[in-house]
């Protein structure tokens, strides 16, 4: 299996413009992120330069400067996530997280009949 790394919220962000559209230019994803944050073009710089040193984003150097692209898939990153949330907040255990979930939040019928499915066909 290969070793995802922890990103943090930020880098959640600039992840999300890469896993769009991939490679793109620093400058494109400062463009990409105009939009959303209040991040000057350092910060997001510095953002790609630290998931470079995760190995979560790699690059290519062309003609253009240094062109990014995601290592790791979005689907990959989100399920570390979700084995790093559960472990940190609910000891590791699936049971609590979902009667902690099911007592907190007014599920409709049809996400009930959803979860039911799911819970059979596993």
């Amino acid at each position: 299996m290969q070793n995802i790394p922890q990103i943090t919220d930020a880098e959640w962000l600039v992840m999300k413009v890469l896993w769009n559209e991939s490679p793109l230019g620093s400058s494109d994803v400062v463009n990409e992120l105009k939009g959303t944050t209040d991040w000057k073009p350092k910060t997001i710089k510095t953002l790609l330069s630290r998931l470079v040193t995760k190995n979560a984003v790699s690059y290519d150097v062309g003609s253009r400067g240094y062109s990014y692209y995601p290592l790791v898939s979005e689907n990959e990153c989100a399920k570390e996530e979700a084995r790093s949330f559960l472990g940190r907040v609910y000891n590791g255990s699936l049971n609590l997280l979902v009667k902690n979930f099911i007592e907190n939040k007014e599920l409709s019928a049809e996400e009930i009949e959803e979860l039911k499915k799911l819970l059979e066909d596993k």
